[in-house]
């Protein structure tokens, strides 16, 4: 499912406009991002939260020339499904 197939199947199922729900879905992952970046996880119960993890720093290895190089410290986004989502899927 892309973007605009998501868009659709909240606009029928909360009964918006397609315009009504791009907004709302742009919204929600606006302020999702907005919470990482500030170090707030982001929990929506039965469904799962969204996390920043801490990667530390580490060598790495070139492929094409084989030569070793270092990788920085950083931080990603990752999400941990819930116990209802779960559920769901088995």
């Amino acid at each position: 499912m892309n973007k605009a197939e998501l868009i659709t199947a909240i606009a029928d199922n909360a009964n918006l406009s397609k315009a009504d729900a791009g907004r709302a879905l742009d919204a929600t992952t606006e302020i999702i991002r907005k919470a990482l970046k500030k170090g707030d996880d982001v929990s929506l119960v039965g469904f799962g939260t969204f996390v920043v993890r801490k990667r530390s720093a580490r060598t790495g290895r070139n492929p094409r020339t084989g030569e070793n190089i270092k990788i920085k410290a950083s931080k990603v986004p990752a999400f941990k499904a819930g116990k209802a989502l779960k559920d769901a899927l088995n």
